[in-house]
């Protein structure tokens, strides 16, 4: 099992950057696929982005160009730089883990970052 903590959220002018983290720790780190994940209000859990153990990527169209998913193995922490940020980008964003089994995902989640665009 794994335990993942966010930080780095906050408010933040349109057209600015910000930087969220999650640290993990419980396992090995670089046996898991991790990603970002977003709440809006009113609206459903969505993919912002992921990373696989080996590194491969993957985002959302909306955030394509803007945000960029990385890892450190090492520092048992996950990423993501979210730059050119919109009004739309305000959510509470989700760190996840997956560890896959034979036939079973298993999912871990942190408690959340609030993440505010606005002027």
């Amino acid at each position: 099992q794994v335990h993942l903590v966010e930080s780095g959220g906050g408010l933040v002018q349109p057209g600015g950057s910000l930087r969220l983290s999650c640290a993990a720790s419980g396992s090995i780190f670089s046996g898991y696929d991790m990603g970002w994940y977003r709440q809006a209000p009113g609206k459903q859990r969505e993919l912002v982005a992921s990373i696989a153990g080996g590194g491969s990527t993957n985002y959302a169209d909306s955030v394509k160009g803007r945000f960029t998913i990385s890892r450190d193995n090492a520092k048992n922490t996950v990423y993501l730089q979210m730059n050119s940020l919109k009004s739309e980008d305000t959510a509470v964003y989700y760190c996840n883990a997956v560890r896959w089994g034979i036939n079973t995902r298993y999912d871990y989640w942190g408690q959340g970052t609030q993440v505010t665009v606005s002027s």
